[in-house]
């Protein structure tokens, strides 16, 4: 196992006010600290570990104008939270171990995109969470969005995909959420992660790409629902990032007298990448708007016990 990735010691605060087109990569697993607090029994001198799990949304995967195609940033909802938190008097000090590419399959048997084998993601997370056991700590969990996407490429959702996918999904989540509980302390509070919806903007295409889209509300509607029902067996809170993202909210919005669209589709503008010109877009992964806008779900539902 490496414990320099797991034990790496707090950064400064990272505080930032930019454009999203200016974009400042980061280690993907490095720690870094701040201090503020949606964490209401705590004193403002008090520090909780934070613990990142996830794909590559859980690193702040964003288009940079060192690779187009997009790499981890310092600007992920991570960060953000940190900044969010400190504003309320505790400092979150911060260990990210996503992994781009990570599906959970890949978390329980490789092999993992990062990690050389024995080591996993998984195994890194049950490391910490043991070696910081009776530490004040948050985890919070982003995994899922790639064991579904394989149903939903090239234009196309294979619907006879997506119900034994999220079968799958539900049973391994379960998986990782038994080895990560059990390796957790009393003071450790998990939060899951739920997930937007980001083939919205497809509707507005004609054919094919309109038909993708409209089928996969549904599909990552059930997605978020299968989330749910794994986190709430292990009376975990999720934070509703696809409400936060306005995904079901198709009311018909008019751009011009010509033009028109819809209002999910607007967010979705709004707070990825998706309707950037190229290099920088398409891209799936949300900018800085999406990314605070995810930080601030999760801070609504962080427990008041922490």
């Amino acid at each position: 196992m490496n414990t320099k990735r797991l034990l790496a010691p707090a950064t400064a605060i990272v505080i930032f006010i930019a454009f999203i087109a200016v974009l400042v990569p980061s280690n993907p697993r490095g720690s870094s600290a701040a201090s503020r607090s949606g964490l209401t029994a705590l004193t403002a001198k008090t520090t909780v570990l934070y613990l990142d799990i996830g794909a590559s949304v859980s690193v702040g995967v964003q288009p940079t104008p060192r690779d187009p195609r997009g790499q981890p940033t310092n600007r992920g909802y991570s960060n953000r939270l940190v900044s969010i938190e400190a504003a309320k008097g505790v400092t979150l000090r911060l260990t990210e171990l996503g992994c781009p590419g990570e599906s959970i399959a890949t978390m329980l048997h490789g092999p993992d995109p990062c990690y050389v084998a024995p080591d996993t993601q998984l195994s890194d997370a049950v490391a910490f969470l043991r070696a910081h056991h009776n530490a004040v700590t948050l985890v919070t969990v982003d995994l899922g969005f790639n064991t579904l996407d394989v149903c939903l490429h090239h234009l196309d959702i294979d619907l006879a995909c997506v119900a034994p996918h999220l079968t799958l999904l539900r049973h391994q989540l379960g998986q990782v959420m038994r080895a990560l509980t059990s390796a957790a302390g009393s003071n450790v509070s998990f939060i899951g992660v739920g997930h937007y919806n980001p083939y919205l903007t497809l509707s507005t295409k004609e054919g094919s790409a309109e038909v993708f889209a409209a089928n996969s509300v549904a599909a990552l509607r059930q997605m978020n629902r299968s989330f749910s029902q794994v986190y709430g067996s292990f009376k975990v809170p999720m934070a509703d990032i696809a409400t936060a993202f306005h995904v079901e909210d198709s009311r018909v919005v008019r751009n011009s007298k010509k033009e028109a669209t819809t209002v999910n589709v607007q967010y979705e503008c709004k707070l990825t990448w998706m309707c950037a010109p190229k290099p920088y877009g398409p891209n799936i992964h949300p900018n800085d708007s999406g990314y605070l806008v995810i930080a601030n779900a999760i801070a609504a539902v962080i427990p008041p016990k922490l």
